[in-house]
């Protein structure tokens, strides 16, 4: 009996040894809903009407945008929620919460923010994205996605991904292609130019995907059956990793190569080789339930949760 303890007690410090702890935190100015990252500069939305933006290698803001506040349904003014944000040559696109429970979408340049749809409009906008600097992609919580041209103030196409509720979408590198999933646990991979269906993956996750990440031709999804799916475009080929937990996001180094996903209920992160399927070394210090993770490249990587906090980890 002594010698299981002392086996026992050995391989608990060896899986103590591989927790990995942040090497860096940011901390923004209201709940972290979203983040992107352009050369140094992170920008994170919140949910505090304002929009961060970090030096990545300080840790310190160095700009904000704030945005219009909204009225609740007591006529009292409080923050309006940005849902998601993204960064485009000099351009920041800010989608938001608006009065009556639809969106509005912002464009920031220069020093002045202007509002691009409003919710006269009344688009229930899950999340917007650029396509270029003068197109945006926007999906409805309907699951239908949008081409707008902000220029011209008009929709390029309409088309419908699917007949469930929209969950996470994420475009390749070249925003040539749009992933998106949603409570089927399947996913749909559409030609940005003009909306086309390319493929269709279903068959792995069995309830509603979370989040989802697309890079080098690979697909990986974070779904509510404790299953994290990584998916080969170009063969068509997949298979999942089964967690102890609710998988509520999941990351793509830039290669592809590595993969990371929240892994049991101490919102822990797993790293894992896509190729060999190997676990490499799991991170702690995240107190909440975790929404986002973001490579920086194929060392560092970045997890957002829903508080004002965001670690940075290093994998070597």
């Amino acid at each position: 009996m002594k010698v299981l303890w002392i086996i026992a007690l050995l391989v608990a410090s060896l899986f103590a040894a591989k927790l990995q702890t942040p090497s860096m935190r940011y901390v923004a100015s209201g709940v972290v809903t979203d983040m992107v990252v352009k050369e140094e500069l992170l920008y994170v939305s919140t949910d505090a009407s304002r929009v961060d933006v970090f030096d990545l290698k300080s840790g310190k803001i160095v700009h904000n945008v704030q945005i219009d506040k909204i009225k609740d349904f007591m006529g009292d003014e409080i923050d309006a929620k940005i849902f998601s944000v993204d960064v485009v040559d000099e351009k920041i696109l800010i989608l938001s919460q608006a009065n009556q429970g639809y969106r509005r979408v912002y464009v920031y340049q220069n020093d002045a923010t202007r509002l691009i749809i409003d919710e006269s409009l009344a688009l229930s906008i899950a999340k917007a994205k650029f396509l270029d600097k003068n197109t945006l992609l926007l999906v409805l919580l309907s699951d239908e996605i949008i081409s707008y041209d902000i220029a011209k103030k008009r929709q390029n196409y309409r088309v419908s991904a699917s007949a469930s509720k929209f969950s996470d979408f994420v475009l390749n590198e070249d925003k040539t292609q749009v992933a998106v999933t949603d409570e089927s646990g399947d996913v749909q991979l559409l030609n940005t130019r003009d909306g086309s269906r390319i493929k269709t993956f279903s068959g792995q996750n069995l309830d509603n995907v979370f989040k989802i990440d697309y890079k080098n031709s690979l697909i990986a999804t974070a779904g509510q059956d404790r299953r994290v799916v990584i998916y080969d475009v170009n063969s068509s080929s997949s298979y999942y990793k089964l967690s102890s937990f609710f998988v509520y996001c999941v990351g793509l180094s830039p290669s592809g190569v590595l993969a990371a996903y929240s892994s049991d209920e101490n919102n822990n992160v797993t790293v894992f080789n896509t190729i060999t399927k190997s676990d490499l070394a799991v991170f702690t210090g995240n107190k909440i339930t975790l929404s986002k993770i973001l490579f920086l490249n194929e060392n560092d990587f970045l997890v957002a949760s829903d508080s004002h906090v965001i670690n940075r980890y290093k994998i070597k």
